[in-house]
């Protein structure tokens, strides 16, 4: 799911990261290492075969993407979970204007792990 997205995520990708780091918003690849390692552009947090939790935390606002399974092989749900604290007016105002965008991705990267059964 995140991956292999879609191509246009990371057009958008590239517009953050061009439109945040004169805010000192950490962009794509920046940051302290991440000791379970990265999946796409996100630290790994934790991660078991039924729950993988990945993020980071920044001056604006903490991040987390939750993906979640269920269920058997033949019959499995995915559920994805996005959790933001905002700290501040910068972050309040960053989550208004990336939220639209957010739910597009997300949608579009779900849409991408139904693909195959179909």
């Amino acid at each position: 799911m995140v991956l292999h997205g879609p191509r246009w995520v990371d057009a958008l990708v590239r517009l953050r990261n061009i439109l945040v780091s004169p805010f000192g918003l950490k962009t794509s690849g920046e940051g302290a290492p991440a000791p379970h390692g990265l999946i796409g552009l996100f630290p790994v947090v934790s991660e078991t075969p039924e729950r993988l939790v990945a993020g980071f935390n920044d001056y604006h606002l903490d991040f987390r993407i939750v993906v979640e399974l269920a269920g058997e092989a033949t019959s499995r749900e995915v559920t994805s979970t996005t959790l933001v604290r905002t700290h501040n007016l910068l972050g309040r105002t960053y989550l208004s204007l990336i939220m639209p965008f957010h739910k597009l991705v997300v949608r579009g990267m779900m849409g991408r792990i139904m693909e195959p059964a179909r």
